[in-house]
């Protein structure tokens, strides 16, 4: 039931509406988007199945790339089965602690991937600028503390979120026109002063995320600068394509967190639909890629890949 804009209420419900303007098309909308979701499940589960059952590539690298992995499937798995659910059977119904909850996993994935990013900047700066001490510099036991750091930074951050939004008192409409429950939308239905929530997620954007940014850009001009330096052109060529990989994962989380976020800014200028299309896509496409990018441009993982689906095909033609 909906409030009037001046009634403060405690609604048992919100409801998703999905992406505003689209109704029509919502059905047609979730195909392509299941399939991105069925294709990042497959994907990243194979990532993790390959590296964690493989000996020989519990190493650095690798180690990082399996965590990028969990909270892409952490991300995805978050938000695409309820968005599926307000597309195919208008099931938009989600309560205040399963917003939150949905909420606070979605943004702790945000931050942990732009912490692991960052991990892997540092993995490949040490790999080409100091190699001789990688062994010593990365050992198993100092990744496990990186990943814990990961997670802690990424909880500390984004709980205290969590508790100013549950302190919010609502007094508009339990309507929420998107297809997941995103911290600003969930905000703006509140009759309270926002102020606050508006300045914490800018501190988040600057203080976090853009000093990650700054980090990574630091480690590659470092690495660019070692690379040049190198006296022959095949061991320059062979250090680019080692990182190549990664500057891609690195584009395409990044290039659509900055336009989602523009795009919410400016929203008084952009379609609401646009906005909405934009942040749907940035949580399905950068999971969905990464596990082709490691598998395409990775040779040790694309080998156990490809072993992977013969050892399958192998099977179901003995089984025939």
């Amino acid at each position: 039931m909906l409030a009037d804009n001046h009634t403060i209420f405690d609604p048992v419900t919100y409801i998703l509406t999905g992406i505003p303007g689209t109704e029509e098309s919502h059905v047609w909308i979730g195909i392509p988007f299941c399939l991105m979701y069925v294709m990042t499940l497959c994907g990243n589960s194979l990532i993790l199945f390959i590296i964690l059952t493989e000996q020989s590539l519990h190493e650095p690298m690798y180690l990082f790339v399996s965590m990028l992995a969990a909270a892409d499937l952490l991300l995805s798995t978050t938000t695409v089965p309820k968005m599926l659910a307000v597309f195919w059977f208008r099931a938009g119904e989600i309560t205040l602690a399963g917003c939150l909850t949905q909420m606070f996993f979605i943004h702790v994935s945000f931050i942990a991937e732009s912490a692991i990013l960052l991990a892997m900047a540092f993995d490949r700066y040490v790999a080409i600028c100091d190699p001789l001490r990688y062994t010593s510099v990365l050992t198993k036991s100092v990744i496990g503390k990186m990943g814990l750091a990961v997670i802690t930074r990424s909880f500390c951050i984004i709980f205290p979120l969590i508790l100013l939004t549950k302190q919010l008192k609502f007094c508009r409409t339990n309507l929420l026109p998107h297809t997941y429950c995103e911290h600003m939308i969930l905000a703006r239905l509140a009759c309270d002063n926002i102020k606050i929530h508006v300045w914490y997620g800018v501190a988040v954007a600057i203080l976090v995320i853009g000093l990650d940014i700054v980090l990574i850009a630091v480690s590659y001009g470092l690495i660019l600068r070692a690379v040049f330096r190198f006296p022959s052109k095949d061991a320059r060529l062979k250090a680019l394509r080692t990182c190549g990989s990664h500057i891609c994962v690195i584009l395409m989380f990044y290039v659509p967190a900055v336009f989602s976020s523009l795009a919410h800014q400016f929203g008084h200028i952009i379609p609401g639909y646009i906005v909405n299309l934009l942040a749907n896509l940035y949580v399905l496409i950068p999971p969905m890629l990464n596990p082709i990018v490691y598998g395409v441009t990775t040779k040790e993982i694309l080998k156990r890949v490809i072993n992977v689906f013969y050892l399958c095909w192998s099977r179901s033609s003995l089984l025939n």
